[in-house]
């Protein structure tokens, strides 16, 4: 197999981490935490808390990857801890659900934000319908956006680099420029001290401290959800140049980055907009955050300040930030892929690299997948999916660093998990309740990722039986 070209410095590494982790979430899920804790107060505190839990996960990574600057990432730390049956489960998770998962629902909210601009993209205007089976126009530029970004990044590294740049850049000003707005453009129409003026309220009025912590676990499903992808730096560790470096301060700048700018730019929202509305209001101020249409958060506020041509505005900052958002997740997620079937743990052609040394066919079976996923699931579904199965090998993968902390005492680490233990753990216990709080508020689609974690294990012994044939031959 060819050795993978380092061309990716300690920008590109920035650049990666943070397009992967902004997408349309930050421009959307305000809504629903809104109407699940009806105060902005607290949804405020929920994106502090998903920043603080992903920082304090970025900081861990960073010691693992200096460590084992290796392609793959997570995958290698999980096998080199665990074992290769524990790695598979993971590999096998991020394939049929995480990084699949992803990048299919974030190709539909690109293909929903089209249809702004287009209204042939419509999920109502089917173009092929079999049975029960409907296929809508934006499904089909949803999957033409995942092809195409797969071929871009077929055509070797330079392409998805230069690509990640262009787009990360742009929507990190164009974030910049509504936050702008926000805190120094709405005047004497602020809402800021009304809305810091209402207090949490759960079901039928309950208030008590368990309903709080409740709506706080299943809230942070949005922010979390947003605030994901940002490992996906480790998987193609192989392509950096000083990785025991450059990998760990990206994940830092990347995700202190956009963490300062989610919580700033919820802070716009609840200056320009009213939190509580009505679903049945006239205009942006009268539906208010909580009942935004089609929950477009980012749209209503850009409204108050652009009027009409927000809508317009919006949707092309959002096409923007989805298009370079799936590219970072196409271009990374290829490399774990291909990095577990060097391990004999994925399809053998996943290993091959093609002329210009990118993991081709490796990008196209996860192209595939990820289409299916766009085919058959609504974005709500993938986002309990993919967000739960993430937090879970985020737990196991944290749990390495103590691991290894033991039985290798003495190994080189050119950085150390800052915290060390208490962080750590600290990230372990508070991410072990939102898992159990969303498989007990929200079991339909948390169980499902359970459920998909474990089909894994038959899968596993399928894949060692299928090798020692090989070896055997």
């Amino acid at each position: 197999m060819d050795q993978p070209e380092k061309s990716l410095n300690l920008t590109d590494a920035v650049m990666i981490v943070s397009g992967s982790m902004i997408g349309s979430g930050i421009f959307i899920v305000a809504a629903d935490m809104t109407r699940v804790l009806g105060s902005p107060f607290w949804v405020l505190i929920c994106w502090l808390l998903s920043g603080l839990i992903t920082l304090f996960a970025a900081l861990s990574y960073g010691e693992l990857a200096g460590m084992m600057p290796e392609a793959g990432g997570q995958f290698i730390y999980i096998k080199k801890a665990y074992g290769k049956l524990t790695a598979f489960v993971y590999g096998w998770t991020v394939f049929t659900v995480i990084q699949t998962g992803v990048i299919a629902a974030v190709a539909v909210a690109f293909a929903r934000f089209m249809g702004v601009l287009f209204p042939f993209f419509d999920e109502k205007n089917i173009v092929l319908q079999i049975g029960a089976f409907e296929l809508s126009s934006t499904k089909v530029l949803a999957v033409i956006s995942i092809f195409f970004l797969s071929f871009l990044n077929s055509r070797g590294i330079n392409n998805g680099k230069l690509i990640q740049k262009v787009f990360t850049s742009t929507k990190i000003i164009a974030l910049l420029g509504l936050i702008v707005l926000g805190l120094f453009i709405s005047g004497e129409h602020s809402y800021w001290s009304k809305n810091m003026d209402l207090s949490f309220h759960g079901t039928n009025g309950d208030t008590s401290t368990t309903a709080l912590l409740s709506a706080i676990g299943v809230a942070l499903i949005g922010s979390l959800f947003s605030s994901d992808a940002w490992n996906n730096v480790t998987f193609i560790a192989g392509e950096i140049k000083d990785p025991k470096k450059n990998i760990p301060l990206g994940l830092l700048i990347g995700v202190l980055l956009v963490t300062v700018l989610y919580i700033l730019a919820n802070v716009a929202y609840f200056i320009l907009l009213p939190a509580l509305g009505s679903e049945t209001g006239k205009d942006v101020i009268e539906r208010g955050v909580a009942f935004a249409q089609n929950d477009r958060v980012g749209t209503a506020a850009l409204n108050i300040v652009l009027g009409d041509l927000a809508t317009v505005v919006m949707a092309v900052l959002i096409i923007i930030s989805t298009f370079g958002c799936n590219n970072g997740l196409i271009l990374s997620g290829a490399r774990l892929f291909q990095a577990m079937a060097n391990e004999g743990l994925f399809f053998k052609a996943a290993a091959n690299t093609n002329r210009f040394h990118a993991p081709s066919t490796s990008l196209w079976i996860q192209a595939i997948w990820a289409s299916v996923l766009c085919l058959s699931g609504s974005y709500g579904s993938l986002l309990d999916y993919c967000t739960f199965a993430s937090l879970v090998f985020y737990i196991i993968t944290i749990s390495t660093v103590f691991y290894f902390r033991f039985k290798m005492p003495d190994a080189p680490r050119p950085y150390k998990a800052f915290g060390y233990p208490i962080i750590p753990a600290l990230y372990i216990i508070i991410t072990l309740f939102i898992c159990i709080d969303l498989l007990i508020f929200k079991p339909q689609n948390t169980v499902w990722g359970l459920v998909i974690m474990f089909i894994g294990i038959p899968v596993y012994y399928l894949f060692q039986l299928k090798k020692d044939q090989r070896i055997h031959k």
